[in-house]
């Protein structure tokens, strides 16, 4: 029998030994995640099955397209969190953000509002997939400097750092923490994707292992990989900092 038999073979799933995922669209209507709270109460109950015992839901702020507020994300997750009790779902539920490096984001950081976080003052990132953004140096040293510890989500997705690994390295110099999502393990953003995925884990340099959940082929295809030894071969001995933040 073959060795990529054992290596697919099924395993009970349980994604007890992560326990919080930091990264998720589940809060309704608020941007291109779940559109309603009737999902996002399915949603959170196979996540809890799954053996996750927190859900921190980082809706995107991105302008002109997602134009949230910590008032629109309060909202959603006042309502989530009264839906979750009546359905008596024992699990926690938070907010915080996924916050877009672009030109208005710097705006933003010049007008001094208040940026969403979670945990320790952890702020949740992300920039293009295809380029740099001509600003980032400047705002990830603002964002510091005002005592943010920067999260750089899913940094296996950043194509126009693939070919060159040292670009991970110069991000780590700065103190940055990285955010794995479970899919790209699996190959559901590509082969590109899920080779960088490893390389950063041999690096030893993931700290964090999220969701990125927005509908249903992707809780499909989680509760696919997970269930899978490959997953557990990939992740069991990487020393992930989310149970941190029960």
């Amino acid at each position: 029998m073959s060795f990529s038999f054992f290596k697919k073979r099924a395993v009970v799933p349980d994604l007890s030994f992560i326990g919080v995922d930091m990264h998720s669209h589940l809060l309704p209507g608020i941007d291109d995640g779940l559109k309603t709270v009737e999902e996002t109460v399915n949603y959170v109950k196979e996540l809890h099955a799954l053996g996750y015992q927190k859900l921190i839901c980082t809706p995107h702020i991105l302008s002109s397209i997602h134009d949230n507020t910590p008032e629109t994300i309060g909202a959603a997750l006042e309502k989530a969190r009264k839906a979750l009790v009546e359905a008596e779902v024992p699990v926690t539920i938070e907010a915080a953000a996924e916050y877009m490096i672009d030109d208005e984001f710097e705006r933003l950081l010049k007008s001094d509002s208040k940026l969403l976080t979670f945990g320790e003052n952890y702020l949740l990132i992300e920039m293009s997939y295809l380029a740099e953004p001509f600003n980032l140096k400047e705002v990830l040293f603002e964002l510091q400097m005002r005592g943010y510890r920067l999260i750089l989500a899913h940094p296996e997705r950043y194509r126009f750092m693939h070919s060159d690994f040292k670009l991970y390295e110069a991000f780590r110099d700065r103190g940055i923490l990285f955010q794995l999502n479970v899919l790209s393990l699996s190959g559901y953003y590509g082969k590109d994707v899920k080779k960088i995925c490893e390389k950063l884990i041999d690096a030893n340099i993931i700290e964090f292992l999220g969701t990125d959940m927005h509908h249903q082929n992707h809780l499909n295809a989680t509760k696919a990989f997970i269930a899978t030894k490959e997953f557990l071969d990939l992740v069991g001995d990487v020393p992930f900092m989310n149970k941190s933040l029960l």
